[in-house]
């Protein structure tokens, strides 16, 4: 009923997964949708993060209502999208496991437990293993597919047009204070009516959001191997208190099967200066030799030899001082809003920090989550105390 003049004009800034999902549900409420990306989309986080998906292992945070909202929305968007064939949608059992690290550096073959919750390829010296999750309540998604695929289709359903261009500025009216266009580098001016910054950890080099709140970079280590026997690998992520034969304190690295048959497994994360450019991230060896000896001490199916490593990577997660993401109006920009600071959680919070994003800018308020919580005015009223 809408005709194009008529639709409101909304820039997203930024390719992620979070900007992704607010461009779809923008464009799917009847918005004019130009996305904003200064690489490729899903370059960072969101193409290197595990994409692991829990109902209720936020229940006791600020963001458990969102994240059970956006549990339940990856489940419709998987039936709509074709999940499990186009992104690897699936559920999981998740288990917690305590590993201890051989003096050697061969490959353990006999199994350090006879529980019977352990896959049969988990065969390493294990103790302590136990159910965290069931596939009611937790899954997984590839999370560069998943954001791939969401974007095909708000660009082919809903016509959603990608720009890849640096934001340089948002240009916000001097009588009325609202935000009026997106200038990028090179001077293009990008005419719109409201704004959304999804800049995950690069927020904290934009002066418009720097100058409210601190988001700052965890550099997050990963690597992809692929097995020789990759259908003998379950769905079941697992967890790990990690003992290092050298001694020292406990990892946590964790342990993702892929319905691609990849196996990706994370960890050592610190916080550390974010790069301008995202391409240029690369992980540091050694972090990326402990992850490689976490995988073969899990599994023998992992270790050299029986698995080929795809991939050796790093992405820097958005994160918050109160450990809360910022979603929502900035103040003082009308029309200007912000959505990041997801931490860990950027893939699992994606779906309903959309949806909720297109309610608050074409309704001006949101109904699915209440994003009160998360508001930028927060920093604004400890400013002022």
């Amino acid at each position: 009923m809408e005709n194009t003049q008529s639709k409101k004009r909304v820039a997203v800034c930024g390719g992620g997964v979070i900007g992704v999902c607010t461009a779809y549900f923008l464009a799917k409420k009847g918005a004019a949708v130009t996305l904003i990306e200064k690489s490729s989309v899903a370059c960072a986080a969101s193409g290197k993060s595990g994409g692991f998906l829990a109902l209720d292992w936020c229940d006791d945070e600020a963001i458990s209502s969102l994240a059970r909202t956006s549990f339940n929305l990856h489940r419709s968007l998987s039936d709509e999208l074709n999940g499990p064939e186009n992104y690897g949608y699936r559920p999981l059992t998740t288990l917690s496991l305590t590993v201890t690290e051989s003096q050697t550096t061969s490959t353990s073959t006999n199994a350090g437990s006879s529980s019977s919750i352990l896959p049969s390829w988990v065969d390493g010296v294990i103790t302590s293993p136990r159910t965290i999750g069931s596939p009611e309540t937790t899954g997984q998604v590839h999370p560069k597919l998943f954001t791939k695929t969401l974007l095909n289709k708000a660009v082919n359903d809903y016509g959603v047009e990608v720009v890849i261009g640096k934001v340089e500025r948002v240009g916000v009216e001097v009588e009325g204070g609202r935000v009026d266009s997106v200038v990028l580098e090179g001077g293009r001016v990008i005419e719109s009516d409201s704004v959304v910054l999804a800049l995950g950890p690069w927020s904290g080099k934009f002066e418009m959001l720097s100058s409210i709140f601190r988001v700052y970079g965890l550099k997050a280590h990963s690597i992809v191997v692929e097995p020789k026997e990759g259908a003998s690998i379950t769905p079941h992520a697992l967890f790990l208190s990690y003992f290092p034969a050298r001694g020292g304190k406990a990892l946590d690295p964790e342990v993702h099967p892929r319905a691609t048959g990849e196996v990706y497994v994370c960890g050592m994360s610190s916080e550390q200066e974010v790069p301008d450019n995202p391409e240029e991230i690369s992980g540091d060896p050694d972090s990326i030799q402990v992850l490689k000896r976490v995988a073969r001490t899990v599994s023998s199916h992992l270790g050299e030899g029986e698995a080929q490593v795809k991939a050796e990577q790093a992405c820097f997660l958005p994160c918050t001082d109160d450990s809360i993401p910022v979603i929502g109006e900035i103040p003082g920009a009308k029309g200007c809003y912000v959505a990041t600071g997801h931490g860990y959680w950027g893939i699992l919070n994606g779906p309903a920090t959309g949806a909720a994003l297109a309610e608050l800018v074409i309704d001006g308020h949101a109904s699915i989550v209440d994003l009160g919580r998360f508001s930028p005015t927060r920093f604004v009223r400890r400013i002022k105390v």
